[in-house]
């Protein structure tokens, strides 16, 4: 069973998603939010597995807050706006991905399932935008990625271009045929390697060091 507390200043944005997941036995929203600092006091409360947040009304502030923390809680970031700054700021801030609210049904509950389970999830229209926009903050000289690169042992290499293919922990393991806890062993290791904070970072890595976008 995975947890969700809800965050939007609009009733009927949280009714929508509550009537979405009331619909799939593994998703239960444990409570709901009109505002950031709400959203923080009530994530201390409940230690939802995921927060699913609206990136306005403090939604920044409050994603810092929650994922800096200490909690096992993840921050999904929703919004109605494809803005560059939203998403730049949102993950700086340590959300765990960031999907915009007209997307179809089943994007936002993927999007819980792999947020809770440990991925990353980030809207297919910003995934260019992010790469080209971040690969300036990955180490700036080339012999220095390239060491990072070489760091990597084979097997490891193996799993974050899966990662980068977007593969999520358990779809790694089985094109691997790996324990699902194995693969995340490796991703741990690969994130300590790279300088990486989460697997967003390690994506767009993995697209400026070592595979090549389709």
């Amino acid at each position: 069973m995975t947890t969700v507390l809800i965050v939007d200043h609009q009733a009927l944005q949280r009714l929508r998603f509550s009537m979405l997941m009331e619909q799939h036995p593994d998703l239960t929203v444990v409570g709901e939010a009109t505002h950031g600092a709400e959203a923080v006091r009530m994530t201390a409360e409940l230690h939802p597995d995921v927060v699913l947040m609206d990136v306005r009304m403090d939604g920044i502030e409050a994603t810092r807050r929650i994922a800096t923390s200490g909690g096992r809680s993840r921050v999904l970031v929703m919004t109605t706006f494809d803005l560059d700054e939203y998403a730049y700021a949102a993950l700086r801030a340590g959300a765990s991905g960031f999907l915009l609210k007209g997307a179809l049904p089943d994007e936002p509950l993927a999007g819980i399932r792999a947020v809770a389970a440990g991925d990353a999830v980030i809207s297919p229209g910003l995934t260019r935008k992010l790469i080209d926009a971040f690969s300036t903050r990955l180490p700036g000289h080339t012999s220095e990625r390239v060491r990072q690169v070489e760091a990597l042992t084979e097997r490891e290499r193996e799993v974050l271009t899966a990662v980068a293919t977007g593969y999520s922990n358990a779809e790694v393991a089985e094109h691997l045929h790996l324990a699902e806890t194995t693969v995340k062993s490796h991703v741990s290791r690969i994130l300590a390697k790279i300088g990486a904070r989460d697997r967003v970072q390690a994506v767009i890595f993995a697209y400026v060091g070592l595979v090549r976008p389709a």
